[in-house]
């Protein structure tokens, strides 16, 4: 009988491990490589029908009227479907409404065309690429839980809502500048939460049928952040027409 020898069996026990790690940790990045990918095509997606939306001339004839409401809603209807309606959606009728709701927001986004520069928009995009790369990876590598900043950040953004209502009606320039400047804030800091959010999320769905639906609900997630954060920052440093 051979000698049994606990060495082996450890490195043995040691190696399976490993292997299994390695294998978690592949799933993650093409998983969360899926996400990223998703999400940034519908933000692609949405600048060129916003770029050819707005220099067709039918932005400003559309915003003129009252089809306007309907445009700027629209996309709100889709994030609804898809938010509260995706446990019932298959996978392939979750990524057409994703896409479709990137077109509609596309149209919604032509008007910064007409209000913004050219040169200042672009410039606002590429830093808002820029900070969300960043506060995507902190959120991503970092060790630290950030569940706890979350409910203080989702109540930021309600009180950022009832304070944009608040505004149609006085139209104060500087509460305008002070949402401007706390909605960066508070769509920075949910883009660090999300990503940790959306990388958890694997470590439930993984295997499952569930997969394709939480990457189409990622980069949704990701995108209202990113969109949001461009959207207030250009508010605040954009140069009007």
């Amino acid at each position: 009988m051979a000698n049994w020898d606990p060495r082996s069996t450890a490195a043995a026990a040691a190696a399976s491990a490993g292997t299994q790690a390695d294998v978690r940790d592949a799933g993650l990045r093409s998983y969360m490589l899926s996400v990223y990918n998703t999400m940034a095509s519908g933000v692609l997606l949405t600048g060129i029908v916003a770029l050819a939306f707005a220099s067709s001339g039918y932005a400003a004839q559309v915003m003129a009227t009252p089809l306007r409401w309907v445009i700027m809603l629209a996309p709100l209807g889709f994030v609804m479907v898809l938010s509260f309606g995706i446990n019932r959606l298959s996978t392939a009728t979750a990524q057409a409404l994703y896409w479709a709701f990137a077109v509609v927001m596309g149209l919604s986004l032509s008007t910064i065309f007409l209000v913004y520069t050219g040169q200042s928009i672009a410039t606002t995009f590429f830093a808002t690429a820029a900070a969300f790369a960043g506060l995507s990876l902190y959120g991503y590598t970092t060790k630290r839980d950030l569940s706890a900043f979350g409910t203080f950040l989702v109540m930021g953004v309600v009180g950022l809502l009832v304070a944009m209502v608040i505004n149609i009606f006085v139209q104060s320039s500087a509460l305008a500048m002070a949402i401007s400047f706390i909605g960066v804030l508070l769509f920075a800091g949910l883009t660090a939460y999300d990503t940790q959010k959306i990388k958890s999320m694997y470590f439930h769905v993984a295997g499952t049928d569930m997969m394709g639906k939480t990457v189409i609900m990622g980069a949704l997630t990701l995108y209202l952040d990113f969109i949001n954060m461009f959207t207030f920052l250009l508010s605040l440093v954009g140069d009007r027409r």
